[in-house]
């Protein structure tokens, strides 16, 4: 009896095939993309505009951003837990009112000026940490909430004026008090010709950085903001650290209140309005950065890079300011774009 050996080759497994050039395209556009972005139109501005190339010029565009890059610092903390802060504008307002209110009424030094205005960030941070943690309201609701309440309290801390040394208080005598030269140079004062404000922003990216990337409690916001129910089921005191976020971010706030303050050397009520849309949309453009679709400190530092660039360059070549805001907000569906369209059909 002969016995016959099948003469088929084992079959292999099938290997998947090599990602196509299209795809590899795809993938440097949504990690690089915005980055690239930056760089082209920063040589852009450079090599039409010679005044654009000057170092006043970049460090003058940094201390543009600082308080739209430090409030977007605080709304990418909530962003990591999940939430978003509506109120970081109205916070900053809050502090430019206090500052001049504790200096140029109460007559009282910029030391403390600067603590009376972390602790009103602080306690706004508190409020909206109640509204959201306790009474379980959505956080876009009780931040913007928090923002009309704080608007209105700092109005009626000021009478609906603006603070200006030498004022008529209402009791007729003249305010007693005025911005202290020390307080003025947290804005206009320099260290080997950097601004302090910007070295104050640098230093706060560095920490938040530190904070959320390097951290135990960094990685459970994140862990928390990716889903809070596993997280609460793995023992992660999920209230506590989503109250903490939103402290923290109006902690930042209030020191971008205190840049403004230091700016403009009086108690502007309407100072602030416009920073929540900027710090917004830097928080936002920096989710796309490294295509990471998630809040990160280095994309909302690089973000609010890209805004100064743009509104820097523009009004260099003297567009009105309202083509600015096309732009930017062009910008940020572009960011979106690169964060959740390009990211989605990767992933797909």
């Amino acid at each position: 009896m002969t016995t016959t050996q099948s003469t088929e080759a084992p079959v292999k497994a099938a290997t998947p095939p090599a990602p196509g050039t299209a795809l590899r395209v795809q993938n440097a556009v949504i990690k690089y993309g915005f980055i690239f972005v930056t760089v082209a139109l920063f040589l852009y501005f450079a090599l039409t505009e010679g005044s654009f190339r000057e170092s006043a010029t970049l460090l003058d565009t940094l201390r543009y951003v600082s308080v739209a890059a430090i409030l977007g610092l605080g709304v990418t903390l909530t962003m990591a837990v999940g939430g978003m802060d509506m109120s970081v504008g109205a916070v900053a307002g809050l502090g430019v009112s206090v500052a001049a209110q504790t200096m140029v009424v109460f007559n009282q030094v910029g030391t403390v000026a600067i603590l009376a205005v972390l602790v009103a960030g602080a306690l706004a941070g508190l409020l909206n940490a109640l509204l959201i943690v306790v009474l379980k309201i959505p956080d876009m609701l009780a931040t913007l909430g928090t923002m009309f309440v704080i608007q209105g309290s700092k109005l009626i801390l000021v009478d609906g004026q603006s603070i200006t040394p030498g004022m008529t208080l209402d009791d007729g005598s003249t305010a007693p008090g005025k911005f202290t030269d020390g307080f003025l140079k947290i804005d206009r004062g320099t260290v080997l010709g950097v601004p302090v404000s910007v070295l104050i922003f640098g230093a706060l990216t560095v920490a938040a950085w530190v904070f959320l990337a390097r951290t135990r409690w960094g990685r459970i916001l994140y862990a928390i903001g990716a889903n809070p129910e596993a997280s609460r089921l793995a023992g992660i005191r999920v209230g506590a650290y989503r109250a903490l976020a939103y402290v923290v971010s109006g902690v930042l706030a209030s020191v971008g209140g205190l840049i403004l303050a230091s700016r403009i050397g009086q108690g502007d009520v309407s100072a602030g309005t416009s920073q929540l849309l900027e710090a917004v949309a830097v928080a936002l453009v920096g989710t796309s950065v490294l295509g990471r679709g998630r809040p990160n400190v280095w994309g909302t530092a690089l973000g609010a890079v890209l805004i100064g660039i743009i509104t820097t360059g523009l009004t260099i070549k003297g567009l009105p300011y309202y083509t600015q805001d096309v732009v930017e907000g062009a910008v940020l569906i572009l960011a979106l774009v690169f964060s959740f369209t390009l990211s989605k059909r990767r992933t797909a």
